[in-house]
């Protein structure tokens, strides 16, 4: 229930109050079908409430959405095999990194359906840069994780590194984001005697993985 009491402890709860109504109304109605209000009500508090934590709906939802990937991600962070991918490759790190597309899907279709419609809300609304900035921070803070692999590679050359940072960056989360997405959403073709989905999920990840192992890799692992 609503708490009217004040303090930190209990503003930080009711923040996350509204953040899990509104990710759970996001992600099963839409975000566009979906008002600041409905999701005060379905919490038991006026608009003026939820308006002194977040100034209009896009900043809310940018909140919404930092606030889950953030979630997900320290989930993640708890199946690496070491801490801190301590005594790993940089091949073995990028192997974990693909497979997180895959937990993703097996543990996060809800999020995903969310992410389909943030990125079409974004979009559509024209949601600004400085409304974007936390939601980017986030991003920049798996890119600086992603950097730390890319360092590794140089120097233990598991990972071929010709191919600019980013460009690996961008390439191997869009091809595997974009898969898992389109297989929770079901915009995918279906046989008529049916598929695997993981199968196919781990066909795409070898694929590209094979393509930026090192030669030398690949051929000790085929001895």
């Amino acid at each position: 229930m609503w708490s009217s009491a004040k303090g930190e402890k209990n503003t930080q709860a009711r923040r996350d109050e509204l953040l899990e109504k509104g990710y759970e109304l996001f992600s099963t109605k839409g975000i566009e079908a979906v008002g600041l209000r409905d999701v005060t009500k379905a919490v038991g508090c006026g608009s003026t409430s939820a308006y002194r934590y977040y100034g209009s709906k896009p900043e809310f939802v940018v909140a919404v959405a930092t606030w889950k990937w953030e979630q997900f991600q320290e989930e993640n962070r708890k199946q690496r095999p070491r801490a801190d991918f301590e005594g790993m490759t940089a091949a073995e790190i990028f192997e974990f990194y693909l497979d997180s597309f895959m937990f993703l899907y097996l543990n996060n279709k809800d999020l995903l359906r969310f992410n389909q419609f943030f990125n079409v809300y974004v979009l559509s609304e024209h949601i600004d840069a400085q409304t974007l900035k936390p939601y980017q921070e986030m991003i920049g803070r798996l890119k600086e994780r992603f950097h730390v692999m890319y360092l590794k590679a140089q120097q233990d050359k598991t990972l071929r590194t010709d191919e600019p940072e980013d460009r690996m960056f961008s390439r191997s989360l869009h091809l595997m984001l974009a898969a898992v997405t389109r297989y929770a959403v079901g915009l995918v073709y279906v046989p008529s005697d049916g598929f695997d989905v993981m199968e196919e999920l781990r066909y795409l990840k070898e694929l590209i993985l094979e393509d930026y192992k090192t030669k030398q890799v690949t051929q000790k692992q085929r001895v």
